[in-house]
């Protein structure tokens, strides 16, 4: 019997969509998201829309994105480490977590941009950007529009050169060939409970003991908050201009580059990990056991260790 009936098997990546990632160990469930670590959040208008982010310690930049449908919390772990040496900057990107969400098209090219004048909003002129699964593509794709902005790379589970056939997770690739109307979308968000969000967590999570009762709420929570699903299915809309704008030009990057991933990773397998370290010949490859497609949060220690490791012998 399958996991999911034919005609729900959509219900389970409305969770990936909506809620990926918004992990914590916290005991304490938090009503509203307040600050991370008792960093407070902060705002900034670029373009018109209001942007949060939480910004820990001093020195060189460091600007920390998350991926497809996630949110600041998915480096909740990095923040006090980083922070001891680099001014470490975390945000939810247009269109995503507690930041604005306004009516336009989603491309990577409009959100490279995005990103750019969050780094002008910010007067940075020139930034390491750490990114995770998508925030890895954008990374890449902001290194190869404005190489003088960006210091060095760190990419982790991500991103392959070509998105179609790149997806491992049948769960994501379903979704992506048959994916339900919005309208239909939006209801089975509010519809599908805390037991779907927990299938999903466990199959982009190695490690299912960290799918704790207050793992699942968070996530269940944050996938429920405002309007994110219009933005996520603009992105969707709009995946192929990765691969003709930005993923036929990975070569060109120049910049130093760190490049982690999970020996266990369902969604964007080793395999392609190890042939963008082809095209990448300058990047210091890891593969790291036991962890999933955000090792950032499964294994932070070994993760932080290898970003300190590479900053330093960068001398920044």
């Amino acid at each position: 019997m399958p996991l999911y009936p034919n005609r729900y098997w959509w219900v389970p990546l409305l969770c990936v969509l909506s809620m990926l990632f918004g992990c914590t160990t916290s005991q304490n469930p938090l009503p509203s998201i307040e600050s991370i670590q008792r960093v407070p959040l902060q705002s900034i208008e670029v373009d018109g829309d209001r942007i949060l982010y939480v910004e820990t310690g001093n020195g060189p930049p460091l600007i920390l994105i998350h991926g497809f449908g996630g949110s600041i919390w998915n480096w909740e772990h990095q923040q006090s480490i980083l922070s001891s040496h680099y001014r470490v900057i975390t945000l939810d990107l247009l269109g995503s977590g507690r930041s604005d969400k306004p009516h336009i098209t989603y491309t990577p090219a409009r959100i490279v941009t995005f990103l750019l004048h969050f780094l002008d909003a910010l007067e940075i002129e020139e930034a390491t950007l750490v990114g995770n699964s998508m925030g890895a593509g954008l990374a890449m794709a902001t290194a190869l529009t404005a190489p003088h902005r960006t210091k060095a790379l760190v990419l982790i589970s991500g991103f392959p050169q070509t998105l179609q056939g790149s997806i491992q997770s049948p769960l994501y690739t379903q979704f992506l060939s048959h994916r339900p109307p919005l309208w239909l979308a939006k209801l089975g968000n509010r519809l599908s409970g805390r037991g779907t969000t927990r299938q999903v967590l466990e199959e982009i999570i190695y490690d299912h003991n960290l799918v704790t009762p207050m793992v699942v709420e968070r996530s269940f929570q944050n996938r429920t908050h405002q309007n994110i699903l219009p933005p996520l299915y603009s992105l969707l809309e709009h995946m192929e201009e990765w691969d003709e704008q930005y993923g036929t030009r990975i070569h060109d990057i120049h910049q130093p580059i760190l490049l982690l991933w999970g020996a266990e990773d369902r969604v964007f397998s080793p395999t392609i990990g190890k042939d963008l370290h082809k095209i990448l010949p300058q990047a210091r490859w890891h593969l790291i056991p036991k962890s999933g497609h955000f090792l950032q949060w499964e294994s932070p220690e070994q993760v932080n260790s290898l970003i300190l490791d590479f900053l330093a012998n960068l001398r920044l």
